[in-house]
Formats: C-alpha cells, sequence, structure tokens
C-alpha cells in the first residue's frame, strides 16, 4: 500500500469551471499544489487570468461562456486543440436567483437551471472523448459536479430554482455515474455548505453570526474544500462513484432538530 503517492494528482491534466474565484479556486490551487496541471475557465477573462497568474505555470487560463450548449462545446474544442486527454473535470461554474414567490421571474429559473444543470451535463458530453482517453481501468478519469446543501435541504431563502437545480444536480451525478464508468470515468459530487464566496455573500461578510448555526461552530475554509476535491480527484477516491460528499461542519447530517414538546 503506498499511501505516500495516494492523494497525489502529479502529471494529471484538469478543468475547473468557474475557477477564478470562490470554491472553483479552492479547488483549482489545491489541485496545482498536487501537481495537476489545471485550465481555469470563467466568463470573465482577466478574472481567469488573473487566478492562472496567482496559482503559478502549472495553472491555464481558459475563458469561456458555458450557459449555453454552444459554449460547453466551445469550451471543449479549445481544450481539445491543447490535450489529447482530461483527468479530472470539475463542474463549479454557477449562478443563483432569490426573489418572492409571488414574483419569482422565468428568467431567475431559466439561467439558474441552465448554468447549473444544463451546462454540466453538456460539457461533460462535450468532454466524453478526452474523458475516455484519460481515463483507464487502473485509474479512473474522474468528473466531480459541484452542487449544495441547498439541494438536500431548505435554506431561509426564496432561491426557488437554485434548490431544485442543485436537487437535480445531485441525482443528475448519480444517473451519469452509471451510464460513465463503462467508460472508467467517476462522477461524483460535492454538496458544500457555508463557504465564503461571492455567491454566498453571508459566509463571506458574516461569518461569525453564521457560524453559530453550524454544528462546527465554523464556516468552510479553502482547506476543507480543496481537501474533499484532491480525495475524489486523487486515486484515494477511485472507489467513490455517484455519490454526494456532504461538506458543511455538519449541519444537514449532525444537526439537531426542534422538539415539538418544548
Amino acid at each position: 500500500m503506498d499511501t505516500n503517492s495516494l492523494f497525489r494528482l502529479d502529471g494529471r491534466i484538469a478543468l475547473v469551471t468557474g475557477g477564478s474565484r470562490g470554491i472553483g479556486r479552492m479547488i483549482a490551487e489545491g489541485f496545482v499544489a498536487q501537481g495537476a496541471k489545471v485550465y481555469v475557465s470563467s466568463r470573465k477573462v482577466e478574472a481567469c487570468e488573473e487566478a492562472a497568474a496567482a496559482l503559478g505555470g502549472n495553472c491555464i487560463a481558459l475563458p469561456h461562456d458555458i450557459s449555453t450548449v454552444e459554449g460547453c462545446r466551445a469550451l471543449a474544442a479549445d481544450l481539445a486543440a491543447r490535450e489529447s486527454r482530461l483527468d479530472i473535470l470539475v463542474n463549479n461554474a454557477g449562478a443563483a436567483w432569490g426573489e418572492p414567490f409571488e414574483t419569482f421571474p422565468e428568467k431567475g429559473w431559466d439561467k439558474v437551471m441552465d448554468l447549473n444543470v444544463k451546462s454540466p451535463f453538456f460539457l461533460t458530453q462535450a468532454l466524453h472523448g478526452l474523458l475516455k482517453a484519460g481515463g483507464s481501468a487502473e485509474r479512473p478519469a474522474k468528473v466531480i459536479n459541484i452542487t449544495s446543501i441547498d439541494g438536500q435541504r431548505l435554506n431561509l431563502w426564496e432561491t426557488y430554482s437554485y434548490h431544485a437545480s442543485k436537487s437535480a444536480l445531485i441525482y443528475l451525478t448519480k444517473r451519469m455515474a452509471a451510464r460513465l464508468v463503462r467508460d472508467h470515468i467517476n462522477v461524483t459530487s460535492i454538496a458544500p455548505g457555508a463557504f465564503p464566496s461571492d455567491m454566498n455573500k453571508a459566509a463571506r461578510d458574516h461569518g461569525d453570526a453564521v457560524s453559530k448555526a453550524i454544528p462546527a461552530k465554523r464556516i468552510g475554509n479553502d482547506e476543507d474544500m480543496a481537501g474533499t476535491a484532491i480525495y475524489l480527484a486523487s486515486r484515494a477516491g477511485d472507489y467513490v462513484i455517484g455519490d454526494t460528499i456532504t461538506v458543511d461542519g455538519g449541519l444537514v447530517n449532525a444537526s439537531l432538530g426542534v422538539s415539538i414538546d418544548g
């Protein structure tokens, strides 16, 4: 048993969507530190290039807007022009929308469902050939979908399409895993809780207050997210298929309910 290299990613090629900031950047930084060559993608060119420069020579900016199927295919074609295989795909790019039930708009539904559910499917489909080239029985390729604890439990906000999209992606992860495992591609997901980001401004700006409701009494940090992603992407996670790992300090699975007895 060689545990010294169990979590290493030397020689592996990874693509992280939404990799210029937040959770995507945490994961990209962790992958680079473990020896991977990492492409970070987002629709903002300058943000992508800044992230790649900050993470060093093994990180390359590959900006694309993947909110449409055409955008997913364009990113896949761009990567295929540079690499003959892909070992790790992290579908992290996402969006949220909060608005009262009475006024929740169609655009708030379509934008979130398209980017959070449709894009991970069609980007993985477009990259299927490169992922098959990267995977083998001895070393499967990995697809890691970034879902959310909001796909497992309700939050206090009226984020209807976000809740629906993350629940859908958790189940889509299982369905994709059942099909792609035959091609030596393992599909899993990570469901983050409170991590500071532009999407989760409450955790970013009011971490102390948010922490009070979390059993671990703190919000998530970079190492919490990077460590989980490295586990799934590395040899250590080769036998994990179709599952969702909840990384939330115990909020979903270790919170005590309110007693109806008072």
